[in-house]
């Protein structure tokens, strides 16, 4: 858990030295602009499996997956969000259902 908290300030580090936050910034960070690159970013893994059922780029997959993470952690931060407890509480109420 601590280690999703190191992250997560990491990229408000990088957003604010980026100037992202700024009310001025030409990529505002709101929800619906991260919602929307989270979108556009997890697209992207689809790409390295277009054609074919193997990633041959394995570091630019890990890119795209860690692009797609930040987002993540960044739209569920500016939301009070603990990513890591949702995730586990997701978990634990999966384990209760049943798929067809």
């Amino acid at each position: 858990m601590d280690d999703f908290k190191h992250l997560t300030e990491a990229m408000h580090d990088f957003v604010t030295r980026k100037g992202w936050y700024a009310p001025n910034s030409k990529r505002p960070q709101t929800p619906r602009n991260l919602a929307i690159s989270l979108v556009l970013e997890a697209s992207e893994i689809l790409e390295h499996f277009q054609w074919g059922e193997e990633c041959a780029d394995k570091a630019a997959l890990a890119d795209e997956l860690a692009d797609v993470m930040l987002y993540l952690l960044q739209l569920a931060s500016l939301h009070d969000i603990d990513l890591y407890q949702a995730a586990r509480n997701k978990l634990a109420r999966n384990l209760k259902r049943e798929w067809e």
